[in-house]
């Protein structure tokens, strides 16, 4: 997992107030932009995975809360504590309840010089009485987050994948028909708990790769297909690869470049619900070189039509 070393809204350049779609805009326009598979700047990929993590956690509403509550260390507070007793506790022993960037040398981003944050968690949790008089007891793990990068193929078949956490290794069961940016919940991978307390979960955020042949829009899957000039003209049935295997598309009599051939429910799959749809762009290819049989037909093709797409006659 990236460590948090800066703002999230400052790494994704939106305000504190942004909305979802702009958090997502944002994003998109910065991952196009710093990928590794495009941009081989030595900094692209620690970019990257900077600005994942925050989109990850600035995407989701209840995770964007707790970062808005408790800033840099919304991942090891527990779901229970309230907000301004935390700031008091930090407050209270050096910290700097407004800071949510920079690491000082004892503890996490948000603390300030010789602030330790383990003492800071027992001072409020190890059996002090907390608000209104309650003691605290164990402490549960806290929930974790990482990403985990799939092809597009696998995303879409799903299936056992490794990934590495924290120097753990962790078998994960991909669901077939995965999209990007959604979470997988992994029950008591998460933080180890405290006096015997349960671990938290860990939620791997799904990130597909750029593919080379296909482009993936929620559940449906963008692909280009190549006809010849008489397979446009006269119809067709083309062959095309689709991550499912190879299929056929049929090409209507008449078809121009750019027109958009749809196959229902041959996107990516969804176990719970109606999968997403291919399209097929048409692109109208010509031979590079001409036989002299086909450039006979070609000149006699021109003489007798008609067809003027310009209208320049």
């Amino acid at each position: 997992m990236a460590a948090t070393t800066r703002d999230f809204y400052e790494s994704l350049g939106v305000s504190r107030g942004a909305g979802q779609e702009e958090i997502q805009s944002a994003y998109r326009k910065l991952a196009r932009t710093y990928h590794p598979d495009v941009n081989k700047d030595p900094g692209a990929e620690d970019r990257f995975k900077e600005i994942s993590e925050a989109y990850s956690v600035l995407s989701d509403p209840a995770t964007r809360r707790r970062y808005d509550a408790f800033g840099a260390d919304f991942r090891q507070v527990p779901e229970d504590v309230d907000p301004e007793t935390w700031a008091r506790a930090r407050a209270g022993r050096g910290g700097r309840p407004g800071a949510r960037t920079g690491a000082g040398p004892s503890g996490p981003a948000g603390f300030g010089e010789g602030v330790d944050f383990e003492d800071l968690l027992e001072g409020l949790f190890s059996g002090r009485a907390g608000r209104a008089g309650r003691s605290w007891g164990p402490i549960p793990g806290a929930d974790q987050e990482a990403e985990i990068e799939l092809p597009l193929e696998e995303a879409y078949r799903g299936g056992r994948h490794s990934i590495t956490v924290g120097g753990r290794r962790i078998e994960v069961n991909i669901p077939a028909g995965v999209t990007d940016g959604q979470r997988i919940r992994l029950a008591g991978q998460g933080g180890r708990g405290g006096d015997g307390a349960p671990a938290g979960d860990l939620y791997l955020i799904v990130r597909i790769a750029p593919h080379p042949r296909y482009r993936v829009e929620g559940r449906d899957i963008h692909l280009r297909l190549p006809v010849t000039p008489w397979e446009a003209a006269l119809g067709a049935s083309v062959a095309v690869d689709t991550p499912a295997g190879e299929t056929k598309v049929k090409v209507p009599p008449g078809t121009s470049s750019g027109r958009r051939l749809r196959l229902r429910g041959r996107g990516m799959p969804n176990r719970r619900g109606t999968p997403g749809d291919l399209f097929a762009e048409v692109r109208i290819m010509v031979p590079p070189t001409l036989s002299d049989e086909e450039r006979r037909l070609f000149e006699r093709l021109a003489a007798v039509s008609t067809f003027d797409p310009g209208r320049r006659r």
